[in-house]
């Protein structure tokens, strides 16, 4: 993990997720903003992982992929708001809405473009930008029935600028990170696509105050 920045503003769930040793079970309630979550693939049964190995082909940026250990610490990402836009801490997110989700260890983006993916062939997903801040195309939109995103409901993710959905579909790495499977973008839905949150510190407003004050008192 990188160091912190010169100016780079407090990252407070980071400092939750320390102090509570382990993230709870989802349980019931909408994915909030701010959240920290471990992101399952229902089909695969892998959490959404990455760490600072890159890929050596396609674009050459931070690799993402799926891993089937439920207490591996990379698999932690912060739920935000898109780009152009906020989305305050505690705030439920919507069905339909945009968001980006940054890699807590290495405070990069998940993020996808028109590259191949390593393996299958499809669209690269990757992990882009510096101290969470990237592009445009680290924004998807959570696509899920109802009015919000329910942290025991499945979603999708579907990339805005590319419309791909974030899948997992069995291909396997072999070294530096063998055993990992490939995650990538697929141009069609299918039961390759379904997310479900497993672990989290769901941000509600009350919280808030709680973490500042924490984090000063380091």
């Amino acid at each position: 993990m990188r160091g912190a920045a010169a100016g780079r503003p407090p990252v407070l769930v980071p400092v939750l997720v320390l102090a509570l040793g382990a993230a709870v079970r989802a349980g019931t309630g909408a994915v909030t903003c701010g959240s920290v979550v471990k992101l399952l693939n229902v089909r695969h049964n892998v959490r959404l992982h990455s760490h600072d190995v890159r890929y050596g082909s396609g674009s050459g940026q931070q690799s993402v992929t799926g891993v089937s250990a439920a207490d591996d610490g990379n698999s932690y990402w912060r739920v935000r708001g898109r780009t152009a836009g906020g989305c305050e801490r505690g705030t439920p997110v919507r069905c339909g809405q945009t968001i980006r989700l940054t890699h807590l260890g290495t405070g990069r983006n998940l993020h996808s473009h028109h590259f191949a993916s390593p393996l299958s062939g499809n669209q690269e997903v990757s992990a882009f930008g510096e101290d969470g801040e990237g592009d445009y195309l680290d924004d998807w939109t959570v696509v899920c029935s109802g009015t919000y995103w329910l942290r025991d409901s499945e979603v999708r993710f579907q990339h805005t600028s590319t419309d791909v959905f974030l899948s997992v579909t069995g291909e396997q790495y072999g070294r530096p990170i063998h055993g990992q499977k490939e995650v990538h973008g697929m141009a069609t839905s299918s039961q390759n696509n379904y997310w479900k949150v497993m672990e989290g510190i769901f941000m509600q407003p009350s919280e808030v105050f709680k973490a500042e004050q924490y984090h000063t008192e380091l």
